[in-house]
């Protein structure tokens, strides 16, 4: 096993540390509002300004796109260095939703598309959300999903309400998850994706809830659609494919969570043990405390694996190998063992634990909403499970399925 990282890659991974170290991380002192990142996006901007000074602005796009053509094994230890702050994936704008949707339009879009929607996006002119969720059904289960899409003449007619759509205020396309089948035993395969125009009639962005933690720009509304109509070229890959183009979207997009809730994991594991060297109880150094010490301990080792079940599932998607099984252990591991790492961050600093005068405090907030999208962890264990349980009806081992590497 080669674990050595390519020269090339390694002088960006170098010019994004020192990006992050130089400029994003004493930026955040200029932001006014970490829940509402819109009121400092000039701080935004100059920092992207500075990126594609460095070379490194919009790194996971092809070069007719203004990237560097860096894939999936790239981008992970990319978003890893980026995970400390969410600025500092905005700065090189490969972050949620707009990264996936950027992939998504590449997948799937018409060079009309590509040309109308993801030209504006890699150049950060435009943002994007992705509308999937809904409220009144466990969106789990994609094939529970209400909102319509119907054919009327040239167009399609969108009916529906969704929620928690990250970035949706201010954002200028959507891509909509939409039922346009009405075959039963067809089951997903009656879902389309079509691209929705936020400034089309019927496009209602209804309210924002006061979600714990996940602070983005744009923030996790409620959107109304009523009679939202849009021409059927606006289809985003074909008819019925919708879940099979949004899986493949998200193998990619659960591996680059995963790598910043490392990023952030690190930092307050750093934050932590600085702490601990630089306090006193009980006639010692907190740091010399056996209680403390473990815990430190146990967080390095989530870290590790974390890293390495990430790299090694970013490995498997990059070279085309089978990776379902393992991005569902990565995306359910990772997300929980950040729960952990940030939690015994918290315990360590105290009081300062949870005020908000430091990072750690909006970083476990953070934590806890990644056990639930992308996909919630009691859905990837069943996707494991299964996995598993086919094999041994076969007569085979479960190995194949719990990460052999033979």
């Amino acid at each position: 096993m080669d674990f050595t990282i390519p020269a090339d890659l390694r002088d960006v991974l170098d010019r994004v540390r020192a990006f992050v170290d130089e400029e994003v991380l004493p930026a955040e002192a200029e932001v006014t509002d970490l829940d509402d990142l819109l009121t400092s996006w000039d701080v935004v901007e100059r920092l992207r300004d500075g990126a594609r000074e460095r070379g490194i602005y919009t790194p996971h796009l092809p070069e007719r796109w203004g990237g560097l053509g860096i894939g999936v094994l790239g981008m992970s230890l990319i978003n890893e260095i980026c995970g400390v702050s969410i600025l500092a994936s905005l700065a090189i704008n490969a972050m949620a939703p707009d990264e996936g949707n950027m992939h998504t339009l590449l997948m799937a879009g018409t060079e009309e598309q590509l040309e109308t929607w993801l030209r504006p996006l890699a150049a950060g002119e435009i943002r994007s959300c992705f509308a999937m969720t809904e409220p009144d059904v466990a969106s789990s289960d994609p094939t529970n999903l209400q909102t319509s899409a119907v054919r009327d003449g040239d167009d399609w007619v969108l009916n529906g309400t969704k929620w928690c759509i990250t970035g949706a205020e201010g954002a200028s396309i959507a891509i909509v998850v939409a039922k346009t089948g009405t075959d039963d035993a067809a089951g997903h395969r009656n879902y389309s994706l079509i691209l929705v125009p936020t400034d089309t009639p019927g496009w209602k962005v209804a309210r924002h809830p006061d979600w714990m933690g996940a602070h983005y720009p744009g923030g996790h509304p409620v959107i109304e659609l009523e009679n939202v109509r849009v021409p059927q070229a606006n289809l985003l890959g074909n008819e019925g494919e919708g879940f099979v183009i949004a899986q493949k979207r998200l193998a990619g997009g659960r591996l680059a969570h995963a790598m910043r809730w490392i990023g952030a994991s690190q930092r307050v594991l750093d934050l932590a043990t600085t702490r601990l060297t630089q306090r006193t109880a009980f006639g010692k150094e907190l740091a010399e405390q056996q209680g403390l010490q473990f815990m430190i301990a146990d967080s390095a080792m989530d870290l590790y694996a974390s890293r390495l079940m990430v790299l090694h599932t970013a490995w498997k998607v990059e070279h085309g190998l089978p990776h379902r099984q393992e991005v569902a252990m990565t995306k359910t591991f990772v997300s929980e063992a950040f729960g952990r790492v940030a939690d015994r961050a918290v315990q360590i600093h105290g009081a300062a634990g949870v005020a908000k005068d430091l990072p750690v405090a909006r970083i476990y907030e953070d934590s806890r909403s990644a056990r639930i999208y992308d996909g919630a962890s009691e859905v990837h264990r069943m996707v494991m499970a299964r996995a598993c349980l086919q094999l041994a009806r076969k007569g085979e081992s479960t190995r194949v399925a719990a990460g052999d590497l033979t």
